[in-house]
């Protein structure tokens, strides 16, 4: 089958295990990038013979508040679709029952749900290196799974962990900034999902509109764009217990 793959991933390891996945399941009908703010997503509509992969990181146990506004302006037509939370082997809560709810408003199916660890993006340490050679024979094995219910023609909607109403959302404040290294090559202000960085104040974030995705960080070809040491380093020890013990990937369906 022919898969688009409708995926939030600022810093590469959502998208990571949305290749795999999609990869498994059949072949490529394009990319639209829900972290690209010039797109306009209410253009985007899907027909009830497509299948579609929706992939978003969970923040703080929710989808990530631009990924539902932009999947919200797409029309799913009834399309099929497969819905994946990537988390930083913390946990994801709410992520995957909103998520679903989300997709199901836009017109989309569901038919399977999927839950899965790439490295935090904030605190590299956990999960690091991961989606790993373990996490991608899983992720394959899980695949396997979806597209025999797929094959048998099953459409009932998978029961997802998670509760109504969602947990409430939080932000973290840890608006990236940049250093000395800074060369004002300004990619970080063209490539930030939530247009919180100015083309004219490139050193500092709009602490109002971030969401502290750390894309900036991630593709900063300087290295000079970080976040707060001390709070990263208190965030750590607070999610130490949480992360210590590694977590696998789950499939719903």
């Amino acid at each position: 089958m022919a898969v688009v793959q409708i995926v939030f991933s600022p810093t590469g390891g959502t998208q990571r295990v949305a290749d795999i996945i999609a990869a498994k399941l059949g072949t490529s009908a394009g990319k639209i990038d829900l972290t690209d703010a010039r797109l306009d997503f209410s253009a985007v509509s899907l027909q009830a013979s497509d299948t579609a992969l929706i992939a978003v990181p969970s923040y703080g146990g929710r989808v990530p508040s631009l990924a539902a506004e932009r999947l919200s302006a797409i029309h799913g037509g009834g399309a099929l679709c497969v819905i994946v939370c990537v988390y930083g082997n913390r946990a994801y809560e709410d992520t995957l029952v909103e998520l679903s709810d989300l997709a199901e408003q836009s017109g989309f199916r569901v038919a399977a749900a999927v839950s899965a660890v790439a490295e935090h993006s904030i605190i590299r340490q956990y999960a690091a290196g991961r989606p790993d050679r373990q996490d991608q024979d899983e992720l394959r094995d899980i695949t396997s799974r979806i597209l025999e219910k797929i094959n048998r023609g099953d459409m009932t909607a998978p029961r997802l962990p998670g509760n109504r109403p969602y947990k409430s959302a939080g932000g973290i404040g840890l608006a990236p900034k940049a250093d000395g290294n800074c060369t004002g090559c300004g990619l970080c202000a063209e490539r930030c999902p939530a247009e919180a960085i100015h083309k004219e104040k490139l050193k500092t974030a709009d602490k109002s509109k971030c969401i502290a995705c750390m894309r900036c960080v991630a593709q900063c070809p300087q290295s000079a764009r970080k976040v707060n040491g001390t709070m990263v380093s208190v965030a750590a020890m607070a999610l130490k217990k949480a992360c210590s013990q590694r977590k696998g990937n789950e499939l719903y369906i």
